[in-house]
Order: C-alpha cells, then sequence, then structure tokens
C-alpha cells in the first residue's frame, strides 16, 4: 500500500509539469508507438474469426448453490459477444473464472490458449476489465488517473503521454482530461475507463453492464465506440448484460443465460430461427376497418390457430408465415393494412420465448416488472 501511495502521489505532482526534452523524444517514441499498435491490429486482423475463449464444462458451485452450470460456450477473436440474462443467473461469476479472480467447482476455461485458473497474471496481461461502477481516484484528474494506470503497467515517460493522449482522443475525453474525476457524469466515467483499460492494449476486453445508468445520448456514442473496438480494432468484446435493446444493437452473438445455464447462443437470425422451428407465429396486425366480419375471415385462413384483439389490432398465432397471403387477402377484400409486425424478429420477443421454452416465465415477468419499474419494490419488500 506504501508504494501505490507514493506512485499515486508522484503521478499528483507531476501534473502540469512538462517533460525534459519532450520534443526531441516524442517523434520516435510516436513513431514505434503507433508501429506497435498497428502491427497488433494487423496481427488480431489475420486470425479473425479463430477460436479466443473456450469454455469446458465449467462448475461455479458456492455451497447448495451453483451459479454456473455446465457451461460450454465458444468466443471468436473480433466478435462482440453478449452474456444476456437476469441478475443472478451466472453472468459474473462467470467473469470472475474467466479472469481468474475466482476458481472454478469444476471444468475449464482458456483464453488465447492460457489456463484462466493455472495462470492468472498472465491472462490479466491480454484481458482489459471494465466493470459495472468503474472506480477512479475522484480528486485526480482524468489524466492523472490514466497515468497512474500507465505505470501501474510498467509504462512511464513521453511513451505513456503520448498513449494516454491518443486515447483521451479516442474516447472524446480531451476537453473533461484535466477535470477532476469526481466531476464527471455517469457517460464520462465509461468512456475515461475503457481509456484506462486501453492503456495495455488488450486482445481480450471483459465489460460488466457497461450501458447501465447512462443517458440515451451517452450509451448511443458508448455502443459505437464498443463497435470500433472490434471492427477497427480486432479486439474480441465479452459483454455482461440485461439490457436487450443494447444487446442487440451491439453484439454479433448472444448467450442466454438462465439460473447458471447456458440455455442457448449464437446470432439473432440464428436463435430467432430456432425458436420459431417448433413453435408458433405472433403476427400483428392493424387494419381498417377492424370488425368482427374480419375477424371471422381471418380464423378461415390456412395456419391460423388462435386470434386476440387488443385495442385496434389483432394478434394471430399460426403454424406458418402469414404476411405474405394475409397481405394480399386483406387488399383483395377492400381493407387498408395500418400494422403488421411479425413479433420474433427482435431479442425481447426471442428472450421471452427462451425463459418460457426453460420454464422462467414467471421470472421472465418478474425480471420484466423491474425492468419497467426499477427496484423499488424489491427494496421495499426486502426492508
Amino acid at each position: 500500500m506504501a508504494k501505490k501511495g507514493k506512485l499515486r502521489r508522484a503521478v499528483k505532482e507531476e501534473d502540469g509539469c512538462q517533460l525534459q526534452n519532450a520534443g526531441e523524444a516524442a517523434a520516435p517514441v510516436k513513431q514505434t508507438a503507433e508501429n506497435a499498435e498497428k502491427e497488433n491490429m494487423e496481427k488480431r486482423a489475420s486470425e479473425k474469426g479463430t477460436p479466443c475463449i473456450r469454455i469446458s464444462h465449467l462448475v461455479k458451485q458456492y455451497g447448495e448453490k451453483t451459479a454456473v452450470n455446465d457451461l460450454n460456450l465458444t468466443i471468436r477473436r473480433g466478435e462482440v459477444f453478449g452474456l444476456l440474462g437476469p441478475n443472478g443467473a451466472g453472468k459474473t461469476t462467470t467473469i470472475l473464472m474467466l479472469l481468474g479472480l475466482t476458481e472454478p467447482t469444476s471444468g475449464s476455461a482458456t483464453i488465447c490458449g492460457l489456463d484462466c485458473e493455472r495462470h492468472p497474471l498472465e491472462v490479466k496481461s491480454i484481458v482489459g476489465y471494465l466493470p459495472d461502477n468503474t472506480g477512479f481516484y475522484s480528486d485526480m484528474t482524468g489524466r492523472q488517473n490514466l497515468r497512474f494506470t500507465g505505470r501501474l503497467n510498467g509504462m512511464d515517460g513521453p511513451e505513456l503521454e503520448e498513449r494516454i493522449d491518443h486515447l483521451l482522443e479516442r474516447v472524446g475525453m480531451t476537453k473533461a482530461a484535466d477535470q477532476k474525476a469526481g466531476t464527471y457524469s455517469k457517460g464520462m466515467r465509461q468512456r475515461l475507463g475503457i481509456a484506462d483499460v486501453l492503456i495495455k492494449d488488450p486482445e481480450i476486453i471483459v465489460m460488466d453492464e457497461p450501458t447501465l445508468g447512462i443517458d440515451p445520448e451517452g450509451m448511443r456514442e458508448l455502443l459505437q465506440l464498443i463497435r470500433e473496438l472490434s471492427v477497427e480494432d480486432g479486439r474480441t468484446i465479452l459483454i455482461s448484460s440485461h439490457q436487450l435493446h443494447q444487446i442487440q444493437q451491439v453484439c454479433d452473438r448472444v448467450g442466454i443465460f438462465v439460473e447458471g445455464k447456458l440455455i442457448a447462443s449464437g446470432t439473432l437470425e440464428e436463435l430467432e430461427e430456432h425458436v420459431w422451428k417448433d413453435g408458433s407465429y405472433l403476427l400483428e396486425v392493424g387494419v381498417h376497418p377492424c370488425d368482427d366480419k374480419l375477424l371471422g375471415m381471418l380464423y378461415q385462413q390456412p395456419g391460423v390457430q388462435k386470434i386476440d384483439k387488443e385495442g385496434d389490432k389483432f394478434i394471430i398465432t399460426s403454424k406458418t408465415d402469414l404476411r405474405g397471403t394475409l397481405t394480399g387477402f386483406l387488399g383483395e377484400n377492400g381493407y387498408t393494412v395500418l400494422h403488421l409486425h411479425q413479433r420474433g424478429g427482435d431479442l425481447d420477443e426471442i428472450y421471452r420465448r427462451y425463459f418460457e421454452k426453460a420454464g422462467q416465465s414467471d421470472e421472465r415477468n418478474e425480471f420484466e416488472n423491474r425492468k419497467k419499474h426499477g427496484f423499488r419494490r424489491r427494496k421495499q419488500s426486502e426492508d
């Protein structure tokens, strides 16, 4: 602790001081840093799509509770993978095992060929971790906090200063770099957190609930930055979240967690195809006029199983996709189509269906209520 305190004081005392001969050293150092980063990006690009994280039969038990139950998963280089599920599903526990911060009860996990349990220090050297509540020294500026992290990672001098400037510009924090971190908004702290993670130029970045508590504009900027880290840098991004819309916007593939089990994984298209394969289609139809005559005519359409009415819309349950035949039928019979939407093409509907298939409909309903109304109800009951 004494060493850490001295380093922190040194970082603060040096703030605002110009480095000696900075003009002479800056050009070659910058060139070296840029070349190294470019080489790393080219290396990642050449390995894109190959397995990066391998998890095999991973189990974590706390007494009688199984937090992670026989998890098998492979994440490829350069992709953004989302671990999706409610609180308590096992997402954070999985992340902790990948980082070597807790030992699995059984099974194994490797990152770039390194065993996460046996070689935790080597794993940490290539993995950057952004927790849900990024911690910075509030009485230090954003720049000072990054300098502190850089020195902890063995960097110093002009090379570190050049990298700090580059990362601050990249995450859009240059103007606020010399403000105290304690004055930052949640979105600014998350962007500074990404800069902090990138100091050591990691191969993989793990983010735990990165968009939680951020305003819409800050969320848009953060999601765009996450995509850039994957597409432009070729980094592998693992995101743990329960915010369905944000996951859908940014992730290449998702894995759905329910009570410690990974019940599905794949692209949205693959999940959609699988979840509807043996189930029913739900089609929302809004027409004018919306009358009982139409209801009777709809029941005569092939494949229709059930029709419910919600306001001025019909919800049609069928064994097949009716959109093509139904629009033609409505037009031929003088009805004007005002609304036509097949449920299931978004992650929220896919997620709901998987919960139902896993027998978790009650938990899903509670999860949705807590999303809409916050956690006040739960807190009051706990009090």
